[in-house]
């Protein structure tokens, strides 16, 4: 790129920007397949590389043509750069945000289910334009029943942008057959990708007028083409995702995940009992992350000094803020061990003990 960079954005880019779209595009079970092995004469034709997962939100939310007192639905537990996004679109347009609450943390994870699906179902109007949908929430790491969401969703005739930034890796993902209209979600994350390496999913029938947040040459001239060039910038992060998930599933791939997951709620157990305190998800709502609840006065002080304490201290389990408590989240990896989550509660308990005696 840097020896000819001219030739390099002609004549290799565009084509090389595809290959990388169609793996990631088989590996997601959208068009393509990995490695070698495309499915179809069109090649990851409903991928489009973007940043992060906050960009996929934006380019679809900001292309909303939204009138006055149209609706735009989020969650309670929707992620707060999305949340803003919507805030600012709806603010513009004189149409409002509305929320969806989230029922947490439950002891019964079919039970919350099912009431996050009706509380979905209920908050949808004639108005609602869109359903901003999280597929694995940030703060409180809840894994949706996202098919259900949407097919709730639907039935009234409302489309939706699923936020799937931690879901690539994480979970045995088949975008197409959740039913999202959009779906976005970062490769950065589980899929241990560089950062600035995220994608776009869209529903052939969704992709018209739909826009990235950099409008460039390829205004109007299609989905791929507005968005696989907004500007000369560094694409190595994109290129690099067929070999991030070549080591993925070198890894173990579906295995890995299992495994993942098994293990954070191993982890989100053992800390509970060691804390003396309740987890925030359990059963098919928990995934390879989890969050527990630490005894602690309901701050942001406190949050905000316990999660400076635990960096300082050479970990990284954010603490939140969040339905009236203080909430840690761990997550599991293929370097972590059992072993990783005993020494985080030694160490979360004496925190504790010195912030708040």
């Amino acid at each position: 790129m840097e020896a000819q960079p001219t030739r390099f954005m002609r004549a290799i880019l565009p084509d090389a920007l595809r290959e990388a779209a169609d793996c990631l595009a088989g590996f997601l079970g959208a068009q393509g397949d990995i490695k070698g092995d495309i499915k179809g004469g069109v090649q990851g034709k409903d991928l489009a590389f973007v940043d992060n997962a906050t960009a996929g939100c934006n380019a679809v939310l900001r292309s909303l043509r939204l009138e006055p007192d149209d609706e735009v639905l989020v969650l309670t537990h929707g992620y707060n750069a999305v949340r803003n996004t919507v805030r600012f679109v709806t603010e513009r347009a004189g149409a409002r945000m509305t929320e969806a609450a989230v029922p947490f943390p439950a002891p019964d994870a079919d039970a919350a289910a099912d009431g996050i699906v009706a509380s979905v179902a209920a908050g949808l109007t004639e108005r609602t334009r869109l359903a901003v949908i999280d597929h694995i929430t940030s703060a409180s790491a809840l894994v949706l029943p996202l098919a259900r969401i949407i097919a709730a969703c639907h039935a009234a005739g409302v489309p939706v942008l699923v936020d799937g930034a931690h879901a690539p890796g994480h979970l045995d993902l088949d975008v197409p057959s959740t039913g999202a209209d959009f779906y976005t979600g970062n490769c950065h994350k589980w899929l241990c990708a560089p950062k600035g390496s995220a994608f776009l999913w869209v529903s052939p029938d969704r992709q018209h007028n739909l826009h990235p947040t950099v409008i460039s040459h390829g205004l109007d001239k299609g989905f791929l083409t507005e968005f696989d060039w907004t500007g000369t910038r560094d694409p190595s992060a994109a290129l690099s995702v067929p070999d991030a998930i070549e080591f993925h599933q070198q890894l173990g791939g579906a295995a890995l995940r299992a495994r993942n997951i098994a293990l954070a709620g191993v982890a989100t157990g053992m800390l509970a009992r060691r804390l003396n305190t309740e987890p925030g998800a359990t059963g098919a709502l928990a995934g390879a992350m989890g969050v527990v609840r630490l005894p602690v006065p309901a701050s942001e002080p406190v949050a905000k000094t316990l999660r400076d304490r635990l960096l300082e201290a050479g970990t990284d389990a954010p603490v939140f803020l969040f339905e009236g408590a203080v909430w840690l989240r761990l997550s599991a990896f293929a370097y972590n061990e059992p072993e990783d989550y005993a020494r985080l509660a030694d160490l979360v308990a004496r925190v504790m003990r010195e912030v708040t005696p």
